[in-house]
């Protein structure tokens, strides 16, 4: 972010605030409401459009991850708890066209 922000400020003679602006809408995927006037910066906002959205991708992967990974954990236990209470498993099916009897 702070690369992009110094890019567009070099290449565009854009704010800090604005360049900032710019950026956060590229590294979200929301699409900038200015777009670069030199062929530098368009280029430079090209590249840094498919870093900033991984780089984004990937601190929400990092801060939620655990979280969805402790409500999936929880849920395959809930599910097991309550597949031993019944006495049968749902993993334990018939193969398709057998009949129970």
């Amino acid at each position: 972010m702070i690369v992009g922000i110094a890019g567009m400020v070099l290449l565009e003679g854009w704010s800090y605030v604005d360049a900032f602006y710019f950026m956060s809408l590229i590294a979200t995927s929301q699409g900038p409401t200015r777009s670069p006037s030199t062929d530098g910066g368009k280029i430079f906002a090209s590249a840094m459009a498919f870093v900033s959205v991984g780089a984004a991708i990937s601190s929400i992967a990092f801060i939620f991850g655990p979280l969805f990974g402790t409500l999936f954990k929880e849920g395959i236990d809930y599910l097991e708890k309550g597949e031993k209470s019944q006495g049968e498993s749902i993993y334990k099916t018939r193969p398709f066209g057998h009949s129970s009897r």
